[in-house]
């Protein structure tokens, strides 16, 4: 029987999400620290873990509603990519930089993990990206010369036509697909467990069960306990709307993923899938998927896109149409895998801004501070995001504080019912734009264009 919820499935292999007793004890009466950080994801921990390397004299309070990793840091797909949040022309002057900085972070996860000792199951097979229809490769391959002939490019991107896809992967209708190396299978909460253990390990104090109810300048409010501070960082991402005043700021976007139980032997030598490659498509309503060190395939996309009014998730359950919508893509992709059980179904949130490009900002007038708006692309993002917190907390100026998404301003959100009624009709225009650019492909006109309706609904969303 598929296990639906309970957080994720990451933490189920852990031995299940952390029990009420099994956590850090909550913050209770008033402290006085020096920073504290309001969110227990990778974001938090990361700046915490940095920071306390960097100036072990400084006080470190990281406060977490639930438990460390409760979030997309313990449910995400397990991609350790170097892939920018949102459009990188958005970014304006330095984007190079950017994305320079975003591979460079992909080594510096992998040097603290070997260093702390953390098994996040770590394979660095890079990233495939596969074409089933005519407009998916025309816009695949339009992506692969863009990156070879733009200056900071991806200059290791490779195109693979058919039998070279095949000779890595086997999917079913694939006609090609492209492959760069910088990218790496992870295990989240292995990552995210690992990380908070390591930051106490540096004298950063963790309170968990401790939910923030305000923020304002040198204060942070939570339910029993008041936090004085020269420094507080809203680290909440998908979360962030809880907030007052926030609501508008990220739209907490629904993602949900299935995995399977482990797939015989013979499964996997008709579908290779040997060097672990994380695996997405160029599909509008895309998915994502990983190879797990222990031989299941995990694979997610969007369900239900978006809940009224912000409202987030408690433990992962997933509606029961996601969950065959997503088994029956990966029956699709990998027929091999048909018969094999779903062992687990979850969900989770991540956050959105307006613009679907991340930033990084310190008032050091108020002392507040924040890092979020990943859309998904978070697992590296939120290191570099932690390192850049901490050199701005320090006052320094480096490479990584000029760097272009530090102080980026974008408005936000509509209010309700038009964000609602926004978000759910691009999400049905993404899948019906899928669905006739299949069509297309199917019929024999082998038509290479890109639906109009995605077009329509990119302008719209702001993502063109």
């Amino acid at each position: 029987m598929t296990q639906n919820g309970g957080v994720s499935f990451w933490w189920s292999d852990l031995g299940g999400p952390p029990l009420q007793e099994q956590r850090r004890p909550p913050l209770i009466g008033s402290a006085v620290v020096d920073v504290c950080i309001v969110g227990g994801g990778y974001t938090g921990l990361w700046l915490a873990y940095y920071l306390a390397h960097a100036a072990p004299e400084l006080r470190i309070l990281v406060l977490e509603a639930e438990f460390c990793g409760y979030g997309a840091s313990g449910r995400n797909g397990g991609w350790l990519s170097a892939l920018l949040p949102g459009p990188p022309r958005r970014y304006g002057a330095g984007v190079d930089e950017l994305k320079a900085a975003m591979c460079s972070s992909i080594d510096e996860v992998e040097r603290v993990t070997r260093i702390e000792g953390i098994d996040a199951q770590i394979a660095r097979g890079g990233v495939l990206s596969v074409a089933r229809t005519p407009a998916q490769l025309a816009r695949l391959k339009a992506h692969v010369d863009d990156e070879l002939r733009t200056p900071g490019g991806d200059r290791e991107v490779v195109l693979l036509d058919r039998e070279s896809l095949r000779q890595r992967i086997e999917i079913a209708g694939a006609l090609g697909g492209s492959w760069s190396p910088h990218c790496a299978r992870i295990h989240p909460a292995r990552l995210v467990a690992g990380l908070a253990a390591a930051a106490e390990r540096a004298g950063v104090s963790i309170q968990e069960s401790t939910c923030v109810t305000a923020i304002s300048k040198g204060l942070v409010e939570a339910a029993g306990a008041r936090i004085k501070a020269r420094w507080v960082i809203r680290a909440t991402e998908g979360y962030t709307a809880s907030l007052p005043g926030l609501r508008r700021m990220l739209v907490p976007m629904n993602s949900s993923m299935i995995v399977t139980a482990p797939l015989p032997e013979s499964a996997w030598d008709e579908i290779g899938w040997a060097a672990s490659e994380t695996l997405g498509d160029t599909g509008h309503a895309y998915c994502y998927a990983q190879r797990t060190a222990d031989g299941r395939i995990a694979i997610g996309g969007r369900g239900v896109p978006y809940r009224y009014g912000s409202r987030t998730d408690n433990d992962g359950s997933t509606p029961v149409a996601t969950v065959a919508d997503l088994t029956d893509l990966l029956h699709t992709l990998f027929p091999a895998t048909r018969g094999v059980p779903i062992a687990h179904a979850w969900s989770g949130v991540l956050g959105v801004p307006r613009d679907w490009c991340a930033s990084v900002e310190l008032d050091a007038a108020s002392g507040i501070g924040w890092a979020g708006g990943y859309v998904g692309d978070g697992v590296t993002t939120s290191n570099l995001a932690g390192r850049t917190l901490t050199d701005l907390i320090l006052g320094r100026d480096t490479e990584l504080t000029r760097l272009p998404w530090v102080g980026r301003r974008f408005r936000r959100w509509e209010p309700e019912p038009a964000r609602w009624l926004g978000v759910h009709s691009l999400y049905r225009a993404y899948r019906m734009a899928d669905a006739r650019e299949a069509r297309a492909g199917a019929d024999g006109t082998r038509s290479g264009a890109t639906s109009r309706l995605a077009r329509l609904a990119d302008v719209i969303a702001g993502r063109s």
